[in-house]
């Protein structure tokens, strides 16, 4: 049963929806202000994603349902949960215009990174990698986020608009023509 490529429950894709739940539970602990555990959430969902790829081609489970599959899991984890811990931690004491600023740049992102996720599924045949992506892989993108969030929970740059200007340009790098190596 874990095993059975045609089974929905086989265990690679037992493991994506894994990184599912992780991404769920982060947002709440975000929405709740909790963002080290948002973060240890995350990091367990990037070793999932990791895992459940690894683990589809070592015991040929790869399936069109399962790049799917992946695919939102990788939206949930990589798109929205790193964009509601960037956005909540930098706006928690701004204005309303500059909250509503910066969630028309967050909505931006997810909406870039769920063209980035649709574009690549319409290009991906099962079972097999590609040497290089083309574009910043949304698992790429979350760590760039994770990285401006540091900035600002370590008083690097504090300017919530500074923000918005790199998140608009790893935005944009998602759907580049970037060559991005395959790891």
């Amino acid at each position: 049963m874990l095993f059975d490529k045609d089974n929905r429950f086989n265990l690679a894709n037992l493991i994506t929806f894994g990184n599912i739940a992780a991404g769920l539970i982060a947002i709440h602990f975000i929405v709740h202000g909790d963002y080290f555990t948002a973060i240890i959430l995350a990091w367990i969902a990037g070793g999932l994603d990791i895992a459940d790829g690894k683990v589809a081609r070592k015991y040929k489970l790869s399936t069109e349902f399962g790049i799917q599959v992946d695919s939102y899991a990788d939206f949930i984890s990589f798109v929205v949960m790193p964009s509601f811990l960037l956005y909540y931690a930098i706006t928690a004491e701004s204005s309303g215009l500059t909250q509503l600023l910066l969630g028309l740049v967050f909505i931006f992102y997810i909406i870039s990174g769920l063209r980035r996720l649709i574009e690549f599924n319409m290009k991906s045949e099962e079972g097999t990698v590609v040497k290089y992506f083309e574009g910043v892989p949304t698992p790429l993108g979350a760590i760039l986020l994770w990285v401006l969030y540091l900035l600002f929970a370590y008083g690097v740059v504090v300017n919530p608009y500074i923000f918005a200007v790199f998140v608009l340009a790893i935005a944009w790098s998602l759907n580049s023509k970037m060559k991005i190596r395959h790891p």
